[in-house]
């Protein structure tokens, strides 16, 4: 008797499932072996730190593009290099592990494949965003990038409870929200017409549902949002040019 209860015991603890959150905040049913998401404070550590990637645009206001370009290429060659180091060298990956452990998402610790972090990331879309388009697209996608990122991970974690695709609805309004204020307090700072505010306003929903789709997409959101934010609001420019006062001279 108590050989069957114990071999049923033993079943359901291989085919228990347990609640973790993931992304920025829907609760998942995911098996018990796999690795929880990073604690919540661990989270708003991570986020605090990405809120220094802030720098990026404010910076960029200040400086010519190439001198931009430069900077951040070096940068990013930098912190890729660590990065690919750190999963290669079994003495550098426990410095880094024993430094950042505790805010490394699960694929940021594997190091059977080159995965780049999130620093790494931010780097190379600040370059190509920089590269491709006008200053102050560049300047407004990267603001929503750092701002809203972290309001969707922070409020969709804590209060998340609808799914939208791999996230949550909460996490995604939150994110097209703060997107919006960034929006209005760039275009107010900088005496922006009427079609500055219709764009950003755009490239922040599409922005929103590309930070919340881009694990379906398997692209890294701090590479997918500054680009559909930035297309969104390059192509709103060139057709709405004939009809409304073009916004791309601002900066």
């Amino acid at each position: 008797m108590n050989t069957t209860k114990q071999l049923e015991n033993n079943l359901d603890d291989e085919i228990l499932v347990e609640k973790s959150q993931n992304g920025n905040g829907i609760d998942l049913k995911i098996d018990k072996k796999e690795k929880k998401q990073i604690p919540y404070h661990q989270e708003v550590v991570r986020k605090l730190i990405h809120l220094c990637s802030l720098s990026i645009p404010i910076g960029y206001i200040f400086v010519e593009r190439k001198t931009a370009i430069v900077i951040l290429f070096l940068l990013a060659v930098i912190m890729v290099t660590i990065d690919i180091s750190t999963k290669k060298n079994e003495y550098l990956r426990k410095i880094y592990k024993q430094l950042f452990g505790g805010i490394l998402r699960k694929h940021e610790r594997k190091k059977n494949k080159i995965l780049l972090n999130g620093a790494s990331w931010v780097l190379i879309s600040a370059v190509i965003t920089i590269l491709i388009f006008p200053k102050i697209i560049a300047v407004t996608a990267f603001t929503i990038l750092i701002v809203s990122d972290i309001a969707a991970a922070l409020i969709g974690r804590k209060f998340g409870r609808h799914k939208l695709f791999n996230k949550s609805w909460e996490g995604t309004i939150a994110f097209i929200t703060t997107a919006i204020a960034a929006v209005f307090v760039i275009g107010t700072s900088f005496n922006a017409p009427v079609s500055y505010f219709i764009a950003g306003s755009l490239g922040a929903i599409a922005g929103g549902f590309a930070e919340a789709s881009s694990k379906k997409l398997k692209m890294d959101d701090n590479f997918v949002v500054p680009m559909s934010i930035a297309t969104i609001m390059l192509a709103f420019s060139t057709f709405a040019t004939p009809y409304l006062q073009d916004f791309l001279h601002i900066l």
